[in-house]
């Protein structure tokens, strides 16, 4: 347990006690929270705005479950009279959080040795992460996000949940502006930098493909000498980041031995996947061939997609730079299932319906990686697939062009049906009929209580039915509705645990 008190809380932020704190009021910085209904006696809660609310309005509430103090942006009046509410008050809470985080990290640096590993990338951040947990954990005590916490306010609280004789601190590291990541990596220093991929997830806001590499490349630029960057061979605009990288590099790829060999023979550490290939259940498999040795391990992976490739690959290098041993690695790769929700989640359905669950985040590329997956699982018409589209948020100007293209994908693969939801993604539909869609192979609805009409009434024994979309389409919540059908009895349900809750002040 780390503690602070509240005077040194204050000292540590520049901000100033309200007169019915007391200075020696102790603060555990694992029960730190952002949400009034998380609060629990002896913790502290932190009152910063939301996109939906104001967490200083919760304040009260917050006192009321047990929080000895607050860590908020002005002054609120518990009562009538204007007797204050016990808080720090500092400028900027959320800035706030990221200093308490470094100082926690400076404590445990100074106790006993730890490793930070900072993962970054438009896609898979969250999957590298469990699966790197996941091979850790046995090794050392580790700490990983909760869900995706991956922001100002999600890497703190990452932060606070470690202690020191933490071994391995992960962190997960987005972005949705420059300087972002670079923020991120001075409160944590990170060992190890991981980045998966630039995709076009955000382009809205960064203006184009090459500024999120710019932005996703501030992970390594913040690397010192004695770390190391691994990085996606296959992604060129990744690949190009060793030269902004002064820390010495290792290669991820599915790419061929020829160019590994190359690769190898430049200096660089090179990790490769060999014999890539998924089988009948759509999960991949593949020979796995560690820096510095021709010998090949067998991964036979739980996980569903053949996009995973990259965050297995990613996973076993940094454990490897961390000196896990390969029977270890791979020992753990090939019994671990998704790990979060709504991350290519499969159900089975006791009437023999399948939905796959993936409508966390999309963009172009992670659209039709899940599309072809839904392809893949098929079998070239043996089973009916579904694909129910939502929405691909933050894509900017290229918004149409974007969810036209995947429109036109899925008529490709040919698959069954499309059902596209909501008015953001009806460039979807328009895009499948131009490419040949015909009949009601591809239906728009305004809403998802309209797509489920449908579905409830014309899903069959055997369909496999894929729901995507952005987080904030709110799709997930459609699968989850499918996922249990009325009157069918019980299910068996796969790869699903609890989520991170969305709705924080």
């Amino acid at each position: 347990m780390i503690e602070f008190s509240a005077a040194h809380i204050a000292a540590l932020t520049n901000g100033t006690l309200s007169a019915t704190l007391d200075p020696n009021t102790s603060v555990d910085v694992a029960k730190i929270v952002t949400d009034s209904r998380d609060a629990v006696p002896g913790s502290m809660y932190v009152a910063k705005a939301g996109e939906n609310s104001d967490g200083h309005d919760f304040i009260g509430a917050a006192l009321a479950a047990g929080a000895v103090a607050v860590l908020a942006e002005r002054q609120v009046a518990s009562d009538d009279a204007g007797t204050p509410f016990p808080a720090v008050i500092v400028a900027d809470a959320v800035l706030a959080m990221g200093v308490l985080a470094a100082e926690v990290l400076r404590r445990i640096r100074a106790h006993s040795p730890v490793s930070v590993i900072g993962i970054t990338g438009s896609a898979g951040k969250t999957t590298t992460k469990d699966l790197l947990s996941g091979i850790l954990s046995p090794q050392g005590e580790t700490v990983a996000p909760v869900g995706s916490y991956n922001g100002e306010v999600g890497v703190p609280l990452t932060v606070f949940r470690a202690v020191e004789s933490t071994r391995y601190l992960i962190i997960e590291m987005g972005a949705t502006k420059m300087g972002q990541i670079s923020y991120l990596s001075s409160m944590v220093r990170p060992d190890l930098g991981v980045v998966l991929c630039v995709g076009s997830a955000h382009a809205g806001e960064f203006g184009s493909i090459d500024n999120i590499a710019v932005a996703k490349g501030e992970l390594v630029e913040s690397l010192a000498p004695a770390g190391r960057a691994l990085l996606n061979f296959d992604d060129q605009r990744v690949r190009a980041m060793a030269q902004r990288s002064t820390a010495p590099i290792t290669y991820f790829s599915s790419a061929d031995a020829a160019v590994a060999e190359e690769t190898t023979e430049g200096g660089q550490d090179f990790l490769q996947a060999r014999n890539v290939q998924t089988n009948a259940d759509g999960q991949p498999e593949f020979d796995l061939i560690f820096p510095g040795s021709t010998q090949p391990w067998q991964v036979r992976s739980k996980l569903l997609g053949l996009h995973h490739v990259t965050n297995l690959l990613a996973a076993a290098s940094a454990a490897h730079a961390l000196g896990i041993g390969p029977a270890d690695i791979v020992s753990s790769l090939n019994v671990q299932k998704a790990a979060s929700r709504y991350r290519m989640e499969r159900t089975d359905r006791s009437d023999g319906v399948s939905i796959i669950n993936d409508a966390y985040n999309a963009n172009p590329e992670s659209m039709r990686a899940a599309l072809r997956t839904l392809a893949e699982l098929g079998g070239s018409g043996a089973r009916r697939t579904w694909a129910v589209l939502g929405e691909m948020l933050e894509l900017g100007n290229d918004s149409v062009l974007e969810h036209d293209a995947v429109g036109r994908v899925a008529v490709r693969l040919n698959i069954s049906r499309l059902l596209v939801v909501g008015t953001g993604a009806r460039a979807m539909h328009v895009g499948a009929v131009m490419e040949g869609s015909w009949g009601n192979e591809s239906m728009f609805f305004d809403d998802a209580d309209a797509a489920y009409q449908v579905l409830e009434a014309e899903l069959e024994p055997g369909d496999i039915v894929l729901v995507k979309s952005s987080n904030g389409s709110g799709l997930r919540f459609l699968g989850d509705r499918i996922a249990l059908p009325s009157g069918n009895g019980p299910t068996e349900i796969s790869d699903i645990t609890t989520g991170e809750r969305t709705d924080q002040p």
